[in-house]
């Protein structure tokens, strides 16, 4: 009869640690968390030191039967949830649901789930560790408060249903604010000038960019001063003043973080932060393999270390050597310095065994899984190879004044880009095929004048938006998929394409929490606070101080909102449409998906239909009223009210003037008027007040 027990959280790892640890050990799962805070309540001792009450999570009373079954036979009970501060948390409820003090209660941790981890841990088992507990408390507390303290007013003021957090409030607000940098954006006009030379003797010519003179470098911003350097140039001797030629080294790529991760595979295979997640749980926690049975293929998937085992490291190493050669191998092994504390000293995301190449698991996985598998495997035996080496030319041409430069790179070593290469790897070679020295001669070709404006910065997509909360000190690895998923299910924000737009609902959401709670959505708020849960973890901070400095505040905020919003009354917008079933005026309401219009003699009369807002414009292509509009998504744009049968639309707001350029219509943006023709480019001053 099995004499210890081992609880881990998830039944998909019981098979395989059963198997690994043998008779004398009973493998179950806890299925998660087994306690929490309750549903109805804020659950929150606010006048007694902010004591937490945990009640046992519904649907979990069989497990916790099952478990103490088990408990009452074992001589020992390892406690073998997650290795981060939320598996450190459970292992804490589960001491206190399961009533285990007193008992011979051991915490293990293991970063990876292979028969070495796993019976290393068991020699390694400790007690909880309750700095890493009161951490997760912390954030737990404090995301309870902002979450059922703000959350009814936005009920209140907006419609029911909305929700603010601590994380998603700040990532709504990073949305919100880069759609205003965006709107407010104004293209400015440059030029590029390239010449096309002959090289005598070879049959290929060469392309220049114009850098400036002699006198340094020039940007040309009109077509006009594209023009006078060309005419300038009529006739010109172009001849080669300076060839200078080096090395480049290409740095191999740091192993995956969650937040690399979430990345990459965002650009390489297309998959949303939480399908990746989902994903590497599932390779973590074990894959059935021909021959091996379950086997976890990754190491923990939470985790903004890219430390390395020593194991795994000497592993990769003779791996490189006889698989690519001695001169692949890299010298020293690439690690992130970063100011930030690195989460419970976890490892990067490596394969568990690099041995075990993707082509042999292929057949076993399914297409996903396979893929991510593949991207994680490359990635870490990329990161543990030498650099690639590149030979650089850079050529100077002088005609009169102007000078024009030319750039080749040739590939000479390709190092850990035999393996692995990004986006920014896939550089064209573009070596010469003649090298050139002073005394090439050039023969004139043609110009190649191409006129460009300068672009808004790009709208956040899923992977730049964990990018910049990580950069930002932002929430932590395990928060960034729940964070944008619950964006995205409120319908605060919509992806197209990829990127991330902010709808009507979000702004208004946003607009009230930068009102009524700035802290909330401040950013260096947060990153303190982020900082502060660090300080729990390393013992220095008391996560009871941390709360009863931040409640009060919130508090008080919640009581000022609250007497303001009473002032508020929304009374239903009367319009000027009329009910055509009753003659009634139609009101102006407010539904998940935004504004309609609603007979106000409901339930009599229940006719609804779209609203279009009106805002004073004729279509400039059939004289129609110019509405706001929202894409199916939710996303805002002004099209023509008489569409299918006009299609004219735009996603800046038409100003109802002209340009006195080329006669188009002027948008508003940020505040001044742009001319909607892109390559007419006209740009007044600001918009008087009054139309603001």
């Amino acid at each position: 009869m099995a004499k210890y027990l081992v609880i881990v959280e998830s039944p998909a790892k019981v098979k395989t640690i059963k198997k690994f640890l043998g008779a004398n050990y009973e493998v179950a799962a806890s299925n998660g968390h087994v306690r929490d805070l309750p549903k109805s309540q804020l659950g929150i001792d606010v006048e007694h030191d902010y004591e937490p009450k945990y009640i046992t999570i519904r649907g979990k009373g069989d497990i916790l039967a099952n478990l103490r079954k088990e408990v009452k036979k074992a001589e020992k009970i390892y406690l073998a949830t997650d290795p981060d501060r939320e598996g450190e948390a459970i292992s804490w409820h589960l001491m206190a649901a399961l009533k285990l003090e007193g008992k011979k209660v051991y915490r293990i941790t293991f970063n990876e789930i292979t028969k070495n981890a796993v019976k290393e841990s068991l020699k390694n088992a400790r007690e909880i560790n309750m700095n890493l507990v009161d951490a997760q408390q912390a954030r737990r507390v404090l995301d309870r408060m902002v979450g059922y303290r703000i959350s009814p007013l936005l009920w209140a003021k907006i419609k029911r249903g909305l929700s603010a957090g601590r994380v998603q409030s700040v990532a709504l607000r990073l949305i919100c604010d880069r759609e205003e940098e965006i709107n407010a954006f104004i293209p400015e006009e440059y030029w590029s000038l390239d010449v096309n030379l002959k090289i005598e003797g070879e049959k290929k010519p060469i392309t220049a960019k114009y850098y400036g003179t002699e006198e340094g470098r020039q940007s040309i911003t009109s077509k006009e001063q594209a023009d006078a350097v060309m005419a300038s140039l009529e006739g010109a001797q172009y001849r080669v003043t300076e060839v200078k030629k080096g090395e480049r080294m290409k740095k191999a790529p740091l192993p995956f973080t969650t937040s690399t991760l979430q990345q990459e595979a965002s650009k390489v295979l297309n998959f949303s932060t939480q399908k990746t997640m989902r994903l590497a749980q599932q390779l973590y926690e074990g894959v059935d393999i021909k021959g091996e049975g379950t086997v976890g293929l990754i190491t923990y998937l939470r985790t903004d270390s890219t430390r390395v085992s020593e194991e795994a490291e000497l592993q990769a190493a003779d791996f490189i050597k006889s698989r690519y050669g001695e001169e692949y191998q890299s010298e020293k092994s690439a690690e992130k310095k970063t100011g930030q504390k690195i989460q419970d000293a976890h490892e990067a995301i490596r394969p568990t065994d690099i041995n075990r190449l993707p082509a042999l698991v292929k057949d076993e996985l399914p297409r996903d899984l396979f893929r991510l598998y593949q991207l994680i495997w490359k990635r870490f035996t990329a990161s543990r190879m030498s650099g690639a080496r590149y030979e650089t030319t850079s050529v100077k041409i002088q005609a009169t004044e102007h000078i024009f430069t030319l750039s080749a790179s040739r590939l000479l070593f390709d190092g850990f880009m035999s393996v692995y290469m990004q986006e920014e790897d896939k550089e064209e070679e573009n070596s010469l095929a003649k090298e050139l020295d002073k005394d090439s001669r050039l023969e004139y070709l043609s110009f190649d004048p191409r006129q460009h404006f300068t672009q808004p910065p790009a709208h956040y997509t899923e992977a730049s938006l964990v990018k910049t909360l990580e950069e930002l000190g932002i929430g932590r690895p395990s928060t960034y998929a729940p964070t944008i998923t619950t964006i995205l299910a409120r319908r605060y924000v919509v992806k197209e394409n990829k990127n991330l737009y902010v709808t009507e609902l979000g702004e208004v959401v946003n607009n009230m929490m930068k009102e009524a709670f700035p802290s909330i959505v401040d950013v260096n708020f947060t990153a303190n606070m982020e900082a502060l849960l660090d300080g729990v973890e390393e013992g220095t901070v008391k996560w009871k101080t941390i709360v009863s400095n931040f409640y009060p505040d919130l508090e008080e905020a919640v009581k000022n909102a609250e007497k303001e919003l009473e002032e508020v009354t929304i009374e239903d917008e009367v319009s000027d449409e009329v009910c055509e079933l009753c003659g009634r005026h139609m009101v102006i309401k407010y539904g998940p998906h935004g504004r309609f219009l609603a007979c106000p003699g409901f339930p009599e009369c229940r006719n609804t239909k779209p609203y279009f807002e009106k805002i004073g414009v004729a279509c400039p292509k059939c004289g129609g009223d110019i509405v706001l509009k929202k894409t199916k998504k939710g996303r805002k744009y002004y099209g023509c009210i008489n569409n299918p049968e006009c299609d004219f639309m735009v996603w800046q707001k038409p100003s109802g003037e002209k340009c006195p350029k080329c006669g188009d219509m002027l948008l508003e943006k940020g505040n001044k008027l742009v001319c909607m023709n892109e390559q007419c480019g006209y740009v007044t001053g600001k918009i008087p007040v009054e139309k603001q």
